[in-house]
């Protein structure tokens, strides 16, 4: 696996993987721009939709041993951990205002 193409995020959350097999972690994996045919094989076979040639980033959810394959292919930039947003202070609700 090579690390350095991995965010602080995913390498974090490959150490919690139980199952290295189930796709369990939603990623952005960010690419050349230009991919040939044998880089899209490997992307569709991994489950990514959607890949088109000068599209450089795309969404899938893969297993661990997914993420270590990606890392290792030469037209791979880097691969970040899509984490779900939440709305800061959630738990505070809006009070009236008077004037």
């Amino acid at each position: 696996m090579n690390y350095q193409k991995l965010d602080a995020a995913l390498a974090t959350a490959l150490n919690d993987v139980q199952n290295s097999e189930e796709p369990s972690l939603t990623v952005f994996i960010h690419t050349e721009p230009i991919l040939g045919s044998a880089a899209t094989a490997v992307l569709e076979s991994l489950g990514v939709s959607g890949v088109t040639s000068g599209k450089d980033i795309f969404t899938a959810t893969v297993s661990a041993n997914a993420i270590s394959q990606l890392s290792e292919q030469p037209w791979v930039k880097y691969l970040k951990r899509s984490q779900q947003l939440r709305l800061g202070n959630q738990s505070k609700s809006l009070g009236s205002f008077s004037v």
